[in-house]
C-alpha cells in the first residue's frame, strides 16, 4: 500500500509537473509572440484586393481586369446551403468553438509525433483568415502558434458572421477565383445564389486543393471531394438521403468561364485599362476602382453585330478558303434518317467508347477556338446529299443544310471565284472543324474573314464615344485599327477641302473643268497625271455636282487654287493634325494617312455646327466607396451662346440635348472653328451624297437629315464612309491589315457604307430627325445649272442653290460669250 502510495504521488507530480512546464512554455511563447500580433480591429476596416471595373454609360459590365478575380459578398446574401456545406467540410463546430479546435490540434499534434511530419489539420475557418489576412503559408511551430493566437483575438474582436464573411470574400479558389461569388462565375457562369446543391457542394469543397483538385483540371478528384462534402452534410443532417442521391450521381457541369461582361466591348476595355493605369499605376489593378465609359450599350451591341455582318458578307463574296485538317473520328456511319438523336442513341450502345473518346477530342480542340462573336466554332459529324449533321460543345448534334453550303465557292483570287457548289462533300468531311453561323433560315457555314475594319461612332455635341469596334475579334487580334490604324481615307477627306474653298469664296454651284491635268509639282516625286476612278472626264461641273459624283480632278483643281499650306491650316480646326496632312495636291485625294477616329472626329465637328470637340472615352472613375476620383469636362456645343440667351436656357438645351440629369454647367463650351453658313451649305452638299450620288445606300433609313463621303483609296485598298446627323458621327473603315487591293469591285460605297447603314438602323431607331436649321446670312437663289449663274426670268431648267449672302453669283444681262439664246451649251472663258 505505502509502495503504490508512493507510485500515484509520483505520477502525480509527474503530471503537474509537466502541465506547469507546459504552462510556463505556453505563456513564455505568448509573451514572446504577443507583441508581434496585429491588431485585428482592422479587420472590421479591410480593403481587399477587388479588381478594376469598366462599365458602360449605362451601368452595364464591360470588362474587370486584375490578378484576382473577385466578387465580395456581404454574409445576408450568402445562401444558407452554401453556409451549411463549408461548415460541414471545413469546421463543422464553428459557431460553437472559441476560434480554436482542440480536438483538431489534438489530432494533429498527434499525426505530427507518429509520423515526423507538419501536416495542416487542425485549423479552423478563424484561424484560416488569421492565416489568409496577416500570416504567410510556411509550416512553422512560431506561425501555428501565432495562427492560434490570432484565432482567438479575432473571436473577441468580430462576431461569427463577420469572421464567415471575411472567409468567404478572401478565400482562393483555383483559377484565379478569390471568394465564393468569383468562384460561382469562373466554373460555371453564374451567382452563388443560383447554383444549385452538386455545384455548391462542389465549391464548398475547393478550399483544400484549390489549383490540382478544381473541377476543370481534374474533374475525377473533384467529384471525390464533392461527394465528400455531401456525405458529411448528409452525416449532419442538412440534407436528406434523397438529396445526398441525386446531388452525389450529378455530372460535373463546371467549365472555365470568362467574364460575367454583360456588353462585349474589348478594345474600348482595354483603352480603359490603358489609361486608369496611366492615372494610377499598378493600384488600378487591385484598388476596386471603377471607370464609368460614355458608351452606349444599344449602340455598341449594334457596332459589334455591324461590323462583322460586314466583313464576313464580303468574305463569302470572295469565295472559300477551306477547311482546316479533320481531326480523328471513330465512327463515320451516315444515318439514314434526319433524327439524328435517335441515331446516336442506337449507336451509343455500340460504340460508346468510340464517340465518348471522339468527342473529348472535338471539345479540346472546340475549347481552345477563340471568341469571334458572331461565328461559332463545330465539328462535322456526317455528310450526306442534303447537308451534314455537326457537333458544337453541349449542344445537341444540328443539321447543316445545303443552303448554308452553297456560298463556298472555291477561292482563287481576290477577283476570282470557284464553280458552283453541287454537293456538300465537295465543302465539308467528316471530322472536319468548321466555323458556323446562325441565320434566320438555319445554319451556314463560315469561315474567319481576312479582311479587317473598324466602326467609330461619336456624340457631336461633345465628343463622347457612343460606340467603338477595333476589328472582327479582340481574342484573334487586339490591334486596335479605330486608333491605331493609320490609313489613307481617300474621297472621304474631300468635304474637308470643300469646307476651306467655301471658307475661301467658293460656293456649291461654281464651276470647275474636269478635264485632264498634268502637274509637275515639286513636293511630288513624278509628274503626277490623276484620274477620276470611273476613268471619264466631266467637263465644266458645278461642286455640289463633284462631291456627290466624287471627281478627283475637280477636288485637285480646287485645292491648286486655294492653295495647300492655307488648307492644312484650316483643315487642322477639325481635329485632323497638321503635321499628318500631305502640303502637296494628294491632299485634296485624301493620300495622307489617318486613323479612323480622326476622320470621325472631322465629322462630328461638321455634324455638330462646326464647334471644335475631342472625342473621349471616360466619364468618370470612383472608388470602391464610391467616391469620384476622377471627373472628365469635355468641351461642349452652346448653340444658344451665340444668342445670348439666358443661362438657364442655355443649360436646359444642353443636358436635353446631351441626355443629362443636371445642367453641365462646369463644362467649357466648344469654340467656334467654321462659319455656321459655311457648315450649312457643305451639309446640303453631302447630302446629296446620300440622296443622289454615291451614298445612295443609306436611304433605306428613311431619313431626310443624313449627310456623309464615301471614300476608296487607289487600287481599291481601303473603303470608307463618314456619315453624320446632327446626334450621331459614325465612320467605318474596311481592308486589309498588309494594304493589297480588296477587290476590283469594292468601293466604299459596297464595303464600308453597308455597315454604317446596319448600325445606324438600330443607333438612330427612335431618335427624331434634326434637320439643320439654315442660319442667318445664307439664301437661296435660282441658279442656272450649266453656269452657275442666276437664272435668267422664265428660264424652264433653272434650279435652286444655297449662297452665303456675299457670294450670291450675278444675274447676266444678257447672253454671255458662248451662250446660245436657243438653249445651246455655255462655254466659260476662264474656269478654275
Amino acid at each position: 500500500m505505502i509502495k503504490s502510495h508512493h507510485v500515484l504521488r509520483f505520477f502525480f507530480w509527474l503530471v503537474m509537473s509537466t502541465i506547469g512546464g507546459a504552462g510556463i512554455v505556453l505563456l513564455g511563447i505568448y509573451l514572446y509572440l504577443a507583441p508581434t500580433l496585429p491588431n485585428t480591429e482592422q479587420l472590421k476596416d479591410i480593403e481587399l484586393q477587388v479588381p478594376l471595373r469598366v462599365f458602360s454609360a449605362d451601368g452595364l459590365l464591360i470588362s474587370e481586369f486584375g490578378e484576382q478575380r473577385r466578387n465580395p459578398i456581404r454574409y445576408e446574401d450568402i445562401p444558407p446551403l452554401f453556409i451549411d456545406a463549408l461548415l460541414a467540410s471545413e469546421d463543422d463546430a464553428f459557431f460553437e468553438h472559441s476560434g480554436i479546435d482542440l480536438k483538431g490540434l489534438t489530432r494533429a499534434a498527434l499525426e505530427l509525433i507518429r509520423t515526423g511530419q507538419k501536416r495542416s489539420g487542425g485549423s479552423t475557418i478563424t484561424m484560416q483568415v488569421a492565416k489568409n489576412y496577416y500570416l504567410s503559408s510556411e509550416k512553422t511551430f512560431t506561425r501555428k502558434f501565432t495562427e492560434i493566437l490570432l484565432a482567438l483575438r479575432i473571436e473577441q474582436a468580430l462576431s461569427k458572421e463577420e469572421i464567415l464573411e471575411l472567409y468567404v470574400n478572401k478565400i482562393f479558389l483555383g483559377r484565379r477565383a478569390y471568394g465564393i461569388e468569383a468562384a460561382a462565375q469562373i466554373y460555371y457562369g453564374q451567382s452563388i445564389n443560383t447554383l444549385d446543391l452538386a455545384q455548391i457542394a462542389m465549391i464548398a469543397g475547393l478550399p483544400q486543393a484549390p489549383s490540382a483538385a478544381n473541377p476543370i483540371s481534374n474533374p475525377d478528384r473533384a467529384r471525390d471531394r464533392r461527394n465528400y462534402v455531401l456525405a458529411r452534410m448528409r452525416t449532419l443532417n442538412k440534407i436528406s438521403d434523397e438529396e445526398f442521391q441525386r446531388a452525389a450521381r450529378a455530372p460535373i457541369t463546371a467549365r472555365q468561364h470568362g467574364l460575367a461582361s454583360e456588353l462585349s466591348a474589348p478594345y474600348i476595355a482595354e483603352m480603359a485599362r490603358q489609361e486608369a493605369v496611366q492615372r494610377f499605376g499598378n493600384d488600378a489593378y487591385t484598388a476596386g476602382y471603377t471607370i464609368h465609359t460614355t458608351i452606349d450599350s444599344r449602340r455598341q451591341q449594334a457596332a459589334n453585330r455591324a461590323l462583322q455582318t460586314g466583313l464576313l458578307s464580303y468574305d463569302r463574296d470572295h469565295g472559300f478558303r477551306g477547311a482546316e485538317t479533320a481531326l480523328p473520328i471513330r465512327y463515320l456511319q451516315t444515318p439514314d434518317d434526319d433524327t439524328l438523336s435517335e441515331w446516336l442513341n442506337q449507336a451509343q450502345d455500340r460504340y460508346d467508347i468510340d464517340w465518348l473518346t471522339t468527342f473529348q477530342q472535338w471539345d479540346q480542340h472546340l475549347r481552345r477556338q477563340p471568341n469571334l462573336g458572331l461565328i461559332a466554332p463545330a465539328v462535322v459529324m456526317s455528310v450526306d446529299d442534303h447537308g451534314g449533321w455537326v457537333y458544337q460543345s453541349n449542344k445537341p448534334p444540328q443539321r447543316l443544310p445545303m443552303s448554308g453550303l452553297t456560298w463556298a465557292k472555291r477561292y482563287i483570287n481576290v477577283n476570282v471565284i470557284g464553280d458552283e457548289i453541287k454537293r456538300p462533300s465537295e465543302v465539308i468531311a467528316a471530322g472536319q472543324p468548321i466555323w458556323l453561323y446562325e441565320t434566320t433560315t438555319g445554319l451556314q457555314l463560315a469561315q474567319p474573314p481576312e479582311v479587317e475594319g473598324s466602326l467609330v461612332s461619336l456624340r457631336p455635341d461633345d465628343g463622347a464615344i457612343q460606340a467603338l469596334v477595333g476589328g472582327f475579334s479582340f481574342s484573334n487580334n487586339q490591334f486596335n485599327r479605330a486608333i491605331q490604324a493609320e490609313r489613307q481615307p481617300g474621297s472621304a477627306f474631300k468635304p474637308f477641302v470643300y469646307a476651306a474653298a467655301l471658307e475661301r469664296g467658293f460656293t456649291a454651284a461654281t464651276i470647275i473643268n474636269d478635264a485632264p491635268v498634268v502637274f509637275d509639282d515639286a513636293n511630288l516625286e513624278n509628274t503626277w497625271r490623276p484620274q477620276n476612278n470611273s476613268g471619264t472626264f466631266y467637263g465644266p461641273t458645278r461642286l455640289r455636282e463633284a462631291l456627290y459624283r466624287s471627281q478627283n480632278l475637280v477636288s485637285i483643281r480646287i485645292l491648286n487654287q486655294i492653295g495647300a499650306g492655307y488648307a492644312t491650316r484650316y483643315i487642322a480646326n477639325f481635329g485632323i493634325p497638321r503635321e499628318k496632312m500631305n502640303r502637296d495636291l494628294s491632299l485634296a485625294l485624301g493620300a495622307s494617312a489617318l486613323t479612323p477616329m480622326e476622320l470621325a472626329t472631322g465629322f462630328a465637328i461638321l455634324a455638330n455646327g462646326g464647334y471644335a470637340i475631342e472625342p473621349y472615352l471616360i466619364d468618370r472613375i470612383e472608388n470602391d466607396r464610391g467616391d469620384v476620383l476622377y471627373q472628365h469636362h469635355p468641351a461642349t456645343v452652346c448653340y444658344l451662346c451665340e444668342k445670348h440667351a439666358s443661362k438657364t436656357d442655355v443649360e436646359s438645351e444642353a443636358a436635353s440635348a446631351l441626355g443629362l440629369t443636371e445642367a453641365p454647367s462646369s463644362r467649357p463650351i466648344a469654340p467656334r472653328v467654321m462659319d455656321e453658313r459655311v457648315n450649312f451649305i457643305l451639309f446640303s452638299m453631302l447630302q446629296d451624297v446620300v440622296k443622289r450620288g454615291t451614298g445612295r445606300r443609306a436611304l433605306v433609313l428613311n431619313r431626310n437629315d443624313l449627310a456623309g463621303k464615301t471614300g476608296t483609296t487607289n487600287d481599291q485598298k481601303d473603303g470608307w464612309f463618314g456619315g453624320y446627323s446632327r446626334d450621331l458621327a459614325t465612320t467605318v473603315w474596311v481592308g486589309f491589315d498588309q494594304p493589297v487591293t480588296l477587290g476590283r469591285w469594292a468601293y466604299g460605297s459596297n464595303t464600308a457604307l453597308p455597315i454604317w447603314v446596319d448600325y445606324n438602323q438600330t443607333a438612330l431607331n427612335g431618335v427624331p430627325e434634326r434637320p439643320i436649321e439654315q442660319p442667318e446670312g445664307v439664301v437661296s437663289v435660282r441658279i442656272d445649272p450649266d453656269t452657275g449663274l442666276q437664272a435668267r426670268p422664265g428660264q424652264t431648267n433653272a434650279i435652286f442653290e444655297y449662297f452665303r449672302e456675299e457670294n450670291i453669283p450675278e444675274m447676266p444681262l444678257s447672253a454671255p460669250n458662248g451662250y446660245d439664246h436657243d438653249g445651246g451649251d455655255f462655254i466659260p472663258e476662264q474656269l478654275f
